[in-house]
């Protein structure tokens, strides 16, 4: 008698623990916390909700506070899905294995501790995923392009989304839709990181009710443990931005500078020095690097409209390395300047040309045209402005003018993330900035009105053509990738002159395309065009 009404009590636990995770969660449930080891994962009130949210909605964005145990509430409701539905099939992606590998781990610790009539016993257990004996399973991996691609998805998990490099996101989400289309749940979860990139486009879409997601802010005020002491002691250890960023869940109210005064600070302290030469216009042309013939490089060039209180200037970059080793700011005229580009861009190593084509930019850009400057970048039109998978998903011919307009176009949309690339590259410290004067347009560059500019009585020239390398550099390569095999098959009759885009492939050489014409011979670089 005995042994049945044990029976009868297990059963009786485990369909509550079916219907109800955030029970499930509270009492068997072990996680490990930093400060008191081994505990039972009694949830806060607010994770109590972020759950019943999480539940009652198949996509949640959430914007989130740091340390508020959000991947471990996923790892929670993770371990609930797969317990209790057969083949279900949970991706965590983040910026690094690493990162998705401790989601996982969290599972399986929580697994290993749950009492023995609640284990279905495992087919599958390492460090980076737990495959039961129902068919469900969890797989970490890190923010690959071919992420999600192939995967039969029933629980995307995207940590930390908005510190994903952007090509990689946008591509992990093209690829994981057609899974989730089918009756998948995805869970993105950040905190901030500046405005237009993935995951704020996607969270203000999300608030305008235009993508099917529902918002979740979790601002560090939720945690009852928390108090002004410890967002005040925040502040101190991080700088004001920072904390605004990893505690407010606020994308732009992160001080008056764009850009973070501590970074910027060890921007000046890493990296700022003399240049070698300073050459023209009033030695108003530094350059850190000569041309080297077995590097790419990219001309990015911001034009004056033309008063007197703007500078036209452009920055040479190594594509590969993405650094800094020219710059050139001065009051010249719209012809002259077309003029110097050409020459400039041909002296290092017929390097991709990005004129930003606003206005009197056309001016410049129709002396390159004229000039027959055959490495000019083109802009797609509409959509691909801001998406390349757009552009090329409407079987857009990236060698077709036609739907390309010359130079770059700085618009409404483009802006928000061409600043937004150029933030996140020297977050990651990505990027190598070597001039002084560059680094004191970025001082005063600040928020006005929520909106990213130069303060009164300064400029942004600098700024905006580094910013606008940083978000090509990205793009470009993506085209290119995308386009590659158009190329070859119109390589016929081209001449072999400069050096390609850089995308991560390697020739003899060391950097660049390599293309086989066909006589089984590794030929030379040739001139991507977009």
């Amino acid at each position: 008698m005995a042994q049945q009404n044990i029976k009868q009590i297990i059963k009786q636990e485990y369909i509550k623990c079916a219907k109800d995770p955030i029970y499930f969660m509270k009492k068997y449930c072990m996680i490990q916390h930093p400060t008191r080891g081994r505990i039972t994962f009694n949830l806060y009130p607010f994770q109590e909700k972020t759950l019943t949210l999480l539940d009652k909605h198949d996509r949640n964005i959430i914007l989130k506070s740091r340390q508020l145990g959000i991947s471990t509430l996923a790892a929670g409701k993770s371990l609930h899905q797969m317990l209790f539905n057969r083949d279900t099939n949970v991706l965590v992606i983040a910026t690094k294995q690493d990162t998705a590998k401790n989601l996982v781990t969290k599972v399986k610790f929580m697994y290993d501790e749950l009492p023995s009539w609640l284990k279905i016993g495992f087919v599958e257990k390492n460090k980076l995923a737990l495959r039961l004996k129902n068919g469900s399973q969890i797989k970490a991996v890190s923010a690959a392009s071919d992420a999600g691609r192939s995967e039969a998805i029933s629980f995307l998990i995207v940590d930390e989304a908005a510190f994903i490099e952007e090509n990689r996101i946008e591509e992990i989400w093209a690829s994981s839709q057609q899974t989730l289309s089918t009756g998948g749940g995805a869970m993105v979860l950040s905190t901030p990181n500046g405005t237009g990139n993935f995951f704020h486009r996607m969270w203000t879409k999300a608030e305008e009710g235009l993508n099917g997601f529902t918002t979740i802010r979790l601002p560090w005020t939720v945690h009852p443990e928390r108090n002004q002491e410890w967002r005040d002691k925040q502040e101190d250890e991080l700088g004001v931005r920072m904390a605004a960023q990893e505690c407010d869940c606020d994308f732009t109210t992160s001080g008056n500078t764009v850009m973070d005064v501590e970074l910027l600070n060890y921007y000046d302290k890493t990296f700022i020095k003399d240049p070698v030469e300073k050459r023209g216009m009033g030695g108003n042309f530094h350059v850190w690097e000569y041309p080297d013939y077995s590097r790419n490089y990219m001309v990015i060039a911001d034009v004056a409209r033309g008063d007197s209180q703007d500078y036209s200037a452009f920055h040479i970059l190594d594509i590969e390395e993405c650094k800094q080793i020219a710059s050139f700011k001065a009051q010249i005229g719209t012809k002259e300047f077309g003029h110097m580009l050409v020459s400039i861009a041909t002296e290092y190593n017929n390097a991709l040309l990005v004129v930003e084509n606003a206005n009197i930019g056309w001016n410049t850009i129709q002396v390159i045209i004229d000039k027959g400057y055959a490495n000019l970048y083109y802009s797609p039109r509409g959509d691909g402005a801001t998406s390349a998978e757009a552009f090329l998903q409407k079987g857009y011919d990236v060698m077709d003018k036609s739907k390309m307009v010359p130079g770059f176009t700085m618009s409404l949309k483009t802006r928000p993330l061409v600043i937004g690339k150029l933030d996140a590259y020297m977050r990651e410290k990505s990027i190598i900035i070597q001039c002084k004067r560059t680094m004191e347009e970025l001082r005063t560059f600040i928020w006005k009105n929520g909106r990213p500019e130069a303060q009164l009585g300064y400029n942004d020239d600098l700024v905006m053509s580094l910013a606008t390398s940083c978000y090509v550099r990205d793009t470009a390569l993506k085209f290119a990738q995308q386009g590659i095999d158009i190329t070859k098959a119109a390589l016929g009759n081209w001449s072999r002159s400069a050096p390609a885009i850089y995308s991560g492939g390697t020739n003899k050489r060391g950097a660049g395309w390599s293309m086989d014409m066909g006589d089984g011979k590794e030929d030379e670089d040739l001139t991507w065009l977009l």
